[in-house]
């Protein structure tokens, strides 16, 4: 299949084969955009930004995106409409959903890109959004875990302002330290038996990629009422709860190195796509095979690392990888999606 410039499409219907689809083409044509519309097409949003004008092509004022494809062998057409200045309006095999947001839970796809590499080096926040984002695929009864322990901490943080304002007295803490507590021990235990059932495949993924010794752990303990409640002059003073799963953190290591601290880029290279591809073996194994957009990640790697990748994702479900060539990838993929430099007519 030959694409003249993907970034000029304003409506691009693909109809993907199983298994991997190679798209390549020179730096700059579109092979990105195309991954991104396939996100924002199965997912609701883009992996790139939250702002949806950003999405549209530059001098028009919408843009549509229609993915066609099989759920559990059952035909599903996906179409978002994208408008400047107003919200997505998302329709699933002609009805229309109540937000985009519920694509996640009808359809599941894991990307890869560079900006990705922010799981290992980036802050403790960015490790606590990816793994509440693999809870809520996983682990799909607690997929409200982190929104209502985020909520139920909302309201003591205010209540703790309120009291040390003046307007309020310590009793009113109260309820909300009790939620704190009961629905972080709930997300504490939803994070830790999401990352006992990654780590097993993260470690086994990361071994075939050559970064030995790898683990992930999880740092940081349930709130207990007498914890929260021995640090409230803490909090009164700060304003803000300062115990909690809104603060631990996940360490991913090899051997004994901190992956953040001590890893080169191409092992957190190779640690961020271990997790990706042990998450996709779960969903695999529970039947809920995912689509794997893998961006710009072959040429980071060496020869043997591109094969034992490319020998993986041939193993799993449905891939579609970027390349600037067609010889990057060694294997015969099930599809080559080419795009060139041009303006669609």
């Amino acid at each position: 299949m030959r694409l003249r410039d993907v970034r000029s499409y304003e409506r691009l219907d693909l109809d993907l084969s199983h298994g991997t689809v190679l798209v390549v083409g020179p730096n700059g044509v579109g092979k990105t955009n195309l991954l991104e519309a396939l996100h924002v097409g199965t997912q609701g949003f883009s992996p790139r930004t939250r702002v949806d004008a950003q999405l549209i092509r530059f001098g028009q004022d919408a843009g549509r995106i229609t993915v066609r494809g099989t759920r559990e062998s059952t035909p599903a057409e996906v179409e978002v409409t994208l408008r400047r200045r107003e919200g997505k309006r998302v329709r699933m095999n002609g009805a229309v959903l109540p937000s985009a947001e519920q694509l996640r839970s009808e359809l599941t796809t894991l990307v890869f890109t560079p900006d990705r590499l922010a799981v290992v080096k980036g802050g403790p926040a960015v490790r606590r959004a990816y793994v509440d984002r693999s809870l809520g695929r996983l682990l799909r009864p607690h997929v409200s875990a982190p929104g209502r322990y985020g909520a139920a901490l909302s309201h003591r943080n205010a209540s703790l302002r309120r009291v040390a304002a003046g307007v309020s007295d310590r009793d009113a803490l109260a309820p909300w330290t009790e939620q704190v507590a009961e629905l972080g021990a709930d997300l504490v235990a939803a994070r830790q038996e999401t990352l006992r059932l990654l780590e097993p495949l993260f470690v086994e993924r990361a071994g075939e990629l050559g970064l030995e010794g790898a683990s992930l752990s999880y740092e940081g303990t349930p709130p207990t009422v007498e914890a929260l409640e021995a640090r409230i002059g803490r909090d009164l003073e700060r304003g803000f709860t300062t115990l909690g799963p809104h603060l631990d953190d996940v360490a991913i290591h090899a051997g004994d190195r901190d992956l953040r601290l001590f890893g080169s880029q191409g092992e957190q290279r190779l640690a961020v796509l271990a997790l990706l591809l042990a998450e996709a073996a779960v969903l695999a194994e529970r039947g809920r095979p995912a689509l794997l957009l893998l961006d710009d990640v072959l040429s980071e790697l060496d020869g043997a690392r591109r094969s034992a990748l490319a020998a993986r994702i041939a193993t799993g479900g449905q891939t579609v990888i970027t390349a600037t060539s067609a010889g990057a990838l060694p294997a015969e993929p099930a599809q080559l999606v080419e795009v060139c430099p041009g303006v669609a007519a």
